[in-house]
């Protein structure tokens, strides 16, 4: 079997790409709340049918939906973090209550979208041709994904290092206690980082919609992945986000080559990102912390 490896480097930087996407909130949020949020796949999957909302059902462009998109899960997730898991926390909370909490509230999200939306798949229309570069076929959809993922970690990186609250955030993650000693709101941190956190993961959603399906369970799909790249890269690094995205991205995407070549279908790809995570909680439980900056 002839294998296009230009396709499956460039099909691997368009996984880690929306991985990317998707687990920078997750692992930012993790490391100031200290718990792993489950929640966050109805925050990528309302992203996901806000973006057909706006796109579709309203006619709107793709600009103004990925806003609000943004937005809607955005304000969301600071609901959540300030009526939920900050009361919580408070009242001393353990981490097997905050994680449970969570799924709760993504049975209930997941539950209520498909009531208002449908549980049948939808498509998004619209979302450009395929053409041929070279041994390539790209999709205007995933140029745009990889642009996006790179405009964001510019973004980040600038907001992190630059201002007030980017370094009130990797304050507060690295050690909370002297965050607050020092004149930090850490309780108002926590929040503006869960608002951040979930417009982001409505911006995987619109781009894992649009090129796929959306359904209630959108968010599920890639939640796995998602936690694998927040864990590899390291709870609340950021840069380490950066890096293991796109090693999960080429593991997943080498793997698929492996499977077709054993005759095993393509399915099963989601268990690379499961071995992987047993792996690094194994072996590496701070993943690639130690080679960059807490963020």
């Amino acid at each position: 079997m002839a294998v296009n490896w230009a396709q499956v480097i460039f099909n691997s930087a368009v996984t880690g790409s929306l991985y990317l996407i998707g687990a920078v909130g997750l692992t930012l949020t993790y490391g100031l709340s200290k718990f792993p949020n489950f929640a966050h796949a109805e925050l990528i999957t309302l992203g996901a049918f806000v973006g057909y909302f706006v796109t579709e059902q309203l006619g709107l462009g793709w600009p103004l939906a990925l806003l609000v998109a943004f937005i809607s899960s955005g304000l969301l997730g600071f609901l959540c973090c300030c009526g939920i898991f900050q009361p919580l926390a408070r009242r001393g909370s353990s981490i097997i209550h905050l994680m449970v909490a969570s799924i709760a509230l993504g049975f209930i999200f997941r539950h209520s979208i498909g009531a208002i939306w449908t549980w049948k798949p939808l498509y998004f229309t619209g979302t450009g041709s395929a053409f041929d570069f070279g041994p390539l076929r790209i999709t205007h959809l995933w140029l745009w994904l990889i642009f996006a993922a790179l405009a964001l970690s510019l973004a980040m990186h600038l907001f992190m290092m630059y201002t007030k609250m980017g370094k009130a955030i990797r304050a507060s993650s690295s050690n909370p206690g002297l965050a607050q000693a020092s004149g930090i709101d850490v309780d108002r941190v926590i929040r503006v980082t869960w608002f951040i956190g979930a417009g982001l993961a409505a911006v995987a959603g619109v781009f894992r919609g649009a090129d796929t399906q959306i359904w209630p369970m959108t968010g599920w799909d890639i939640i796995l992945p998602i936690f694998a790249v927040a864990i590899l890269g390291g709870i609340g690094n950021f840069y380490g986000a950066i890096v293991s995205a796109f090693i999960i991205g080429l593991a997943e995407n080498v793997g698929v080559v492996g499977l077709m070549a054993l005759g095993v279908s393509t399915t099963y790809r989601i268990g690379i990102a499961f071995l992987i995570l047993i792996v690094t909680l194994i072996v590496k439980p701070q993943g690639l912390a130690m080679l960059f900056r807490r963020a």
